[in-house]
C-alpha cells in the first residue's frame, strides 16, 4: 500500500505537456504611448513665448526620454531573465 501512494505522488509531479513559459506584456500604457509633438512657435513671437516654448519643449522632450528608458530597461531585463529560464 505505501509503494502505491508514493508511486501516484511521485507519477503526479510529472506532466506530458511541454511548459512554454510566455513572454510578460509590457508595463502599463503610459510606456506604450507616443510621445506628444513638441510646441511651434509662430513667424511673429515674442520673446517671451520663446522662453516659455523652450521651457515646455525641455521638459516635454525630458519626461519622454525618462519613459522611453524606463521602458527599454525594463525590456532588457524581463529579456535577461527569460532567457534564462529557458
Amino acid at each position: 500500500m505505501r509503494y502505491v501512494i508514493i508511486a501516484l505522488l511521485l507519477s503526479g509531479c510529472s506532466t506530458v505537456v511541454p511548459v512554454t513559459a510566455r513572454f510578460p506584456d509590457a508595463p502599463g500604457k503610459g510606456a506604450m504611448t507616443a510621445c506628444p509633438n513638441l510646441i511651434k512657435l509662430n513667424d511673429n513671437a515674442k520673446l517671451s513665448d520663446v522662453a516659455n516654448t523652450i521651457t515646455v519643449n525641455y521638459s516635454t522632450y525630458y519626461e519622454c526620454a525618462v519613459k522611453a528608458d524606463a521602458w527599454q530597461e525594463w525590456y532588457q531585463i524581463q529579456k535577461h531573465i527569460f532567457e534564462g529560464t529557458k
